[in-house]
């Protein structure tokens, strides 16, 4: 059984609607993160939500009526879309307001291709897409933490603590892509084989 990207309570109901299309790491990338998200968690002196699951987002909805329509052009996306390469570079942050700890990813050719292909999918659709950003302003990243509710001084502190440039970048190549849903207080999911 598939663990879930997001399980706790408050996390579900603020997601009530959207969908999202992920990567799931199951190698190295994922190893690897699992053992940054602990040592942080371990770190800090407060409790703060966090994802369940290592991910990377390429594309968030908000479509609760038209659900069937976003899994019709992800599959075909994925149909067309050649295995992604992914490649932790570094963990880092997303300052105040956001106060979000990330392994950031290399922009690795099969990711930004990905990417880009799934924008010229768009293109023609009206979906309502959350927090999109043109390829070269997107930082392509897994959510280790959130710390919006950390104060200053102890988010300076994390903050400081846990940036590293890696030497040694761990990598995977993903062959399937998750589109992810939330309703009903649940998350729900597809798995879209790519090529």
């Amino acid at each position: 059984m598939r663990r879930p990207f997001m399980n706790h309570p408050d996390q579900l109901a603020s997601l009530e609607g959207q969908q999202y299309l992920v990567l799931r790491p199951t190698g190295a990338v994922a190893d690897d993160y699992r053992e940054v998200q602990d040592a942080v968690l371990r770190a800090l002196p407060v409790a703060v939500k966090h994802p369940h699951t290592a991910h990377v987002t390429l594309r968030g909805f908000y479509e609760p009526d038209r659900l069937d329509d976003v899994r019709a052009l992800v599959r075909a996306w994925g149909a067309a879309q050649h295995p992604i390469e992914i490649t932790t570079e570094a963990i880092d942050t997303f300052p105040a307001p956001w106060q979000i700890v990330i392994a950031r990813l290399a922009r690795t050719a099969s990711v930004i291709t990905a990417y880009a292909s799934l924008t010229d999918a768009l293109a023609d659709t009206d979906f309502r897409r959350l927090d999109e950003r043109a390829l070269d302003d997107w930082t392509f990243h897994m959510s280790v933490i959130y710390g919006k509710t950390l104060d200053a001084d102890e988010w300076r502190a994390i903050a400081e603590s846990v940036t590293n440039e890696y030497d040694e970048h761990p990598t995977e190549v993903v062959n399937e892509a998750e589109l992810v849903w939330y309703s009903g207080g649940a998350e729900h999911h597809e798995v879209i084989p790519l090529g």
